[in-house]
């Protein structure tokens, strides 16, 4: 395994994250053991301290470490939840779309309008701000961590008793019962890196300013009305994006 080269361009900071990260990705620094205190990588790789805290500080704010108050630094669990690009649909996280809508880990059902939320005007090309919506707030829970927050809009005026229906865990194919030309048929995702607020990490149980993978799911009717809208802020500590493609 390659030391730090003072001679590359590479920043020696960045040269100890790497080196980090191949004992991690190895094996030699196991999950939940602490790693060498700075003192001790300093010593070991002759590097300032600052130079090791600034290492060990994006790591750790990248997921890769933790730390404990008066114990230490200690390499993070891996990766619990894979995002797999060739799987993922608008669909994944939808309430309407759900097999059993009832048995996810609902956070908070209340009702908005596009003066609280101006973004659903433009997604549902509305022309009144009067329209209300029935929003759903729930945890993706995965190996009993949490994944991500998700929060579905969906127009009280073509589901009037959503909310009702949840609570009183209803599944999906009754909720849609009578609705056929409602039922979502297509999806369009769009996927952007964004920063947890006081709010989303309070949820996610994580710092604020960590980064998210966030999802933005607007769901269609088959006559191509929207039907539903879904924000789905995933923990980038927690959660990994998996592409494959194959040349023609």
């Amino acid at each position: 395994m390659a030391g730090i080269n003072r001679y590359s361009n590479i920043p020696l900071y960045c040269q100890l994250k790497n080196i980090i990260l191949e004992k991690i990705e190895s094996g030699e620094y196991k999950e939940d053991t602490k790693i060498p205190s700075e003192q001790e990588l300093c010593e070991q790789y002759n590097i300032s301290r600052p130079t090791v805290r600034q290492a060990i500080n994006e790591l750790t704010s990248n997921g890769y470490l933790y730390k404990l108050k008066g114990k230490g630094t200690f390499v993070a669990r891996q990766k619990s939840c894979i995002i797999d690009i060739r799987n993922y649909t608008g669909f994944t996280d939808s309430v309407l779309d759900s097999p059993e809508p009832e048995k996810k880990e609902i956070v908070s059902i209340s009702t908005v309008t596009p003066r609280e939320f101006a973004k659903l005007t433009e997604v549902f090309n509305l022309k009144s701000d009067n329209l209300q919506f029935t929003c759903i707030a729930y945890l993706n829970i995965n190996n009993g961590e949490i994944c991500s927050i998700n929060v579905s809009y969906i127009p009280q005026n073509l589901f009037p008793n959503l909310e009702k229906d949840i609570r009183n865990k209803k599944p999906s194919y009754e909720i849609l019962r009578g609705k056929y030309p409602l039922v979502p048929y297509t999806s369009k995702s769009t996927i952007e890196v964004s920063y947890a607020d006081a709010m989303d990490a309070s949820q996610l149980q994580v710092q604020p300013g960590q980064a998210l993978i966030v999802v933005y799911n607007i769901l269609y009717s088959k006559s191509g009305q929207p039907v539903e809208y879904i924000i789905a802020k995933y923990r980038a500590d927690k959660c990994r994006l998996m592409f494959e493609n194959h040349k023609l």
